[in-house]
């Protein structure tokens, strides 16, 4: 199979493209001819050599996403057949002609969805609904704050949270994305000045503040987080592209009795893996065959191009998601919604 490896950490350039052995298949696992995968800043700093794959996971083939069909059944598995169109959450290895995955973690594509807009739902959609339902309980009519609202995970927070009835606030660097961000639903957009956000916040919210924060930036958006959550207010952090490390006003915290929660989807051991599994196929799949949520895709390009994705993601510029296309097929651009 054809795979792309890091070769050494650094920037993208240390990606490069090598025929390896088909993967063998473990007990329960089945075999995915993989059709398109997603480009996460996971892989980023994957490749740069700060966020190193888990164990039993290949160590040099980046890849958190996939869409594609079932290629081969491991012994023990029965769930699927061969053939079948597949997509889900992975720990590593998505950037690749094949990919091995327990059998209870992947879940069937909705008809609704090509294999392209598949590859497009895993990690955006479960890190949003996870983050935002799961563990923050977000409920119908409450405001919500959204940051990097033009981001892969962001544009599915978006979706998700007009779905359930709520008041969406987004934030990001330009206003360009945050207009591009209204035809998903968001009701107000604020370009942040340097760190500070939190005054405007009160304003679009008449000062009743956020009930729910989706932070995936850290660094010193924490703090302000804080202050622009209301009375017990729930502030997610699930990204740290500003940095991790943030000064707080705990007295603050307390007044407000707020909660600050941090979540990650990639470590956690295979049994919450197989829950998020589920998370996909109970919550979301109706929703997507439905088109209540549309995977938002800027960029396709070519699995040997990984080099030139992993560039593009990392200037900031994209907006939704940015896939690699396993076939002939790619280096097309998307639109917005």
């Amino acid at each position: 199979m054809r795979a792309i490896v890091i070769r050494e950490p650094g920037g993208p350039e240390v990606l490069a493209i090598r025929d390896l052995p088909d993967p063998e298949i473990p007990f329960g696992y089945v075999r995915v001819r993989v059709a398109f995968a997603g480009v996460n800043r996971a892989d980023l700093l994957q490749r740069a050599g700060f966020y190193p794959a888990p164990p039993g996971v290949p160590a040099d083939i980046p890849g958190l996403e996939y869409a594609g069909s079932i290629d081969a059944v491991g012994p023990g598995a029965s769930r699927f057949a061969l053939g079948e169109r597949v997509f889900g959450l992975v720990a590593g290895g998505a950037y690749a002609e094949k990919l091995v995955v327990h059998e209870r973690e992947v879940v069937h594509v909705p008809g609704a969805l090509s294999d392209e807009e598949a590859a497009a739902v895993p990690e955006a959609y479960v890190t949003a609904y996870d983050a935002l339902v799961t563990q923050g309980r977000l409920a119908p009519g409450e405001r919500v704050l959204i940051h990097a609202a033009g981001s892969g995970v962001g544009t599915a927070a978006i979706q998700i949270a007009k779905a359930l009835g709520c008041f969406v606030i987004g934030t990001s660097r330009t206003a360009d994305k945050l207009e591009r961000c209204k035809s998903l639903g968001l009701d107000a957009g604020i370009v942040p000045k340097g760190a500070s956000f939190a005054d405007e916040v009160s304003r679009v919210t008449g000062g009743a503040g956020a009930d729910v924060v989706l932070d995936l930036v850290g660094g010193a958006y924490v703090a302000e987080d804080v202050l622009a959550a209301a009375p017990k207010g729930r502030i997610l952090i699930v990204g740290l592209t500003a940095g991790v490390m943030s000064e707080l006003n705990l007295g603050v915290l307390l007044q407000k009795r707020a909660s600050l929660i941090g979540t990650v989807l990639r470590a956690r051991p295979l049994e919450e893996k197989i829950e998020a599994a589920k998370l996909l196929e109970r919550h979301l799949v109706p929703w997507l065959n439905a088109r209540a949520l549309r995977p938002v895709i800027d960029r396709v390009f070519k699995l040997e191009d990984a080099a030139a994705a992993h560039a593009y993601v990392g200037g900031n510029e994209s907006f939704g998601k940015v896939l690699l296309t396993i076939g002939s097929a790619g280096g097309s651009t998307r639109s917005p919604c």
